[in-house]
């Protein structure tokens, strides 16, 4: 979605304004206007210039026709004629400058009426009847107008260590409050260069193109981004929970270093991370934890791809350990996946 700001070139009071939020504008369509009248004033003020410096190179087209006359018969000298002609020369630049202020003020009179510059819908009314705006060095925002809102973009953020797996035309999908149940497409259109640094975090915006044909996504809606960076077709796959799981003993501590570098590893953002790390699962054998070291490939955040190891389809691991601390060993507390 393009989003257009509607300024002012001039300074003045608010007396009308023709359209409001949500309305269909068209290119040229008339928003507001200002008060004219101080720049009806400076037009006609021009006007009485320009009429005077034309009397004026009246005068001198007279008195210069009338100095070459008197320099042909010899009655005056050449430095006279000469600064005859000059004041001509004068006269006519003087006119000239006339018409020009004229023009400006013509302009700026014009200004007072704001119109739009592109077709669409105006998504924002800043001002209201009264109001005075000031134009200065930053102009003012009377009107915010979408210029095609079918088609729109999501500005989000991506952590630096994301942004290398990004890449233009990635396929991405992402949800909204206002339908939650809802899964909207679109694409990777721009990797923004210029960085954003919060407390020493380095991000870059990623700009997501989408089509709203029905219009059912509105300006300022908050998206939650998923980007699509690997995928697989028939893998196998775990929970990440069972990645990170390690049970309470002491002799797991070892195994529990190596399972929190795979458990960063699965935490990246982004739908899937390229390349194959180790980790550990495990499964319930004759009511005990047994450990299975899997290499493991591209993830979601939730579930992680194995690409190899004595893991089968229809294994049961274990995500997690409901046994109470102090009941004795017994059977497994474990809740299974």
């Amino acid at each position: 979605m393009v989003l257009v700001n509607v300024g002012t070139q001039v300074s003045g009071t608010v007396t009308k304004w023709y359209a409001d939020f949500n309305d269909q504008v068209k290119a040229g369509q008339v928003l507001l206007e200002l008060d004219p009248a101080i720049y009806r004033a400076q037009v006609s003020q021009s006007k009485a210039s320009v009429a005077n410096a034309a009397s004026q190179l009246k005068l001198a087209e007279a008195n210069a026709a009338r100095a070459s006359e008197l320099l042909k018969q010899e009655y005056i000298s050449r430095q006279e004629f000469d600064t005859t002609t000059q004041a001509l020369e004068a006269a006519r630049a003087q006119l000239a400058l006339a018409q020009a202020q004229l023009e400006k003020d013509r302009t700026n009179l014009a200004y007072s009426v704001i119109r739009s510059p592109v077709s669409g819908v105006v998504v924002s009314r800043e001002v209201d009847i009264g109001q005075t705006v000031a134009a200065s060095f930053q102009t003012p925002t009377l009107f915010k107008i979408a210029k095609d809102l079918s088609k729109m973009q999501i500005d989000s953020s991506y952590a630096e260590a994301d942004v290398g797996a990004l890449r233009v035309g990635q396929e991405a999908s992402f949800r909204v409050d206002a339908f939650p149940n809802r899964v909207f497409r679109g694409s990777v259109k721009q990797l923004c260069l210029n960085p954003t640094t919060v407390q020493n975090v380095v991000t870059y915006d990623v700009v997501i193109s989408v089509d709203n044909p029905d219009l059912v996504l509105m300006p300022g809606m908050t998206a939650y981004v998923n980007i699509l960076v690997a995928s697989r077709k028939g893998a196998l796959l775990v929970p990440n929970a069972a990645l990170r799981f390690r049970p309470a003993d002491a002799g797991a501590r070892a195994e529990a270093g190596r399972g929190d570098k795979q458990d960063g590893r699965a935490k990246g953002k982004g739908e899937g991370q390229a390349g194959a790390v180790s980790g550990t699962v495990y499964v319930l054998q004759d009511g005990k934890p047994k450990p299975v070291r899997v290499a493991v490939g591209i993830t979601d955040n939730r579930l992680s791809e194995i690409v190899s190891g004595d893991l089968g389809e229809g294994a049961a691991v274990i995500v997690e350990d409901r046994q109470p601390p102090a009941k004795a060993p017994g059977g497994p507390g474990m809740r299974m996946f």
